[in-house]
């Protein structure tokens, strides 16, 4: 009876353990593989066949594609550079250049993953009409409150995150460490 007990409660601590590190790789988007430059997170695997399981399983429990490696690379971005969460209530700055690619598309999520509802219908930037400075960068001001120039409003959520796809680029296939691409720069400025 003790042995029965026993082999019972080591089965349910091990399915438990199990089923919650599973929730825990399939919420918190845990698939291997990843392709960290800077703060920016991309797993180029998640639209080949080659995606491990958890991928798979991510995929299937959200519902969205993910764009294929033929196609480019999709980067997330949860913190600025100095690993601080982005949060709606401050202006966030991103500034700098994109890696080479032929089209490239930033927007904006709630973290849930849905877009988030502002006034003025801004929900990202794509590469064809983001205001430049005369020497190629950019700046992009992610924030509650207006701004000039590219100004994205967060509508003041407490957590956000941001996609930068990147379509039509090397980025993803041959990269194998972050020094090699060139990643905008992201920082916090000020929280109201």
């Amino acid at each position: 009876m003790r042995l029965l007990t026993g082999t019972l409660f080591a089965l349910a601590v091990a399915t438990l353990v199990g089923l919650g590190m599973t929730y825990f790789a399939l919420s918190r988007g845990a698939a291997f593989g990843a392709l960290a430059i800077e703060s920016w997170t991309a797993w180029p695997k998640s639209g080949t066949n080659d995606a491990d399981p958890y991928a798979r399983a991510s995929i299937a429990r959200s519902g969205r594609l993910p764009v294929a490696l033929g196609d480019g690379v999709s980067f997330t971005l949860k913190a600025d550079d100095a690993g601080k969460a982005l949060d709606g209530r401050c202006n966030v700055v991103i500034s700098g250049i994109t890696p080479a690619a032929r089209y490239w598309t930033l927007t904006l999520y709630n973290a849930d993953g849905d877009l988030i509802a502002n006034s003025v219908g801004r929900y990202g930037f794509t590469s064809e009409e983001i205001v430049r400075r005369a020497d190629g960068n950019f700046e992009i001001v992610v924030a509650p409150r207006a701004n000039p120039g590219n100004w994205l409003p967060t509508g003041g959520v407490e957590r956000y995150q941001l996609l930068l796809r990147l379509y039509d680029t090397a980025v993803g296939v041959s990269t194998k460490a972050g020094r090699e691409v060139p990643m905008p720069q992201v920082a916090t400025r000020s929280c109201s």
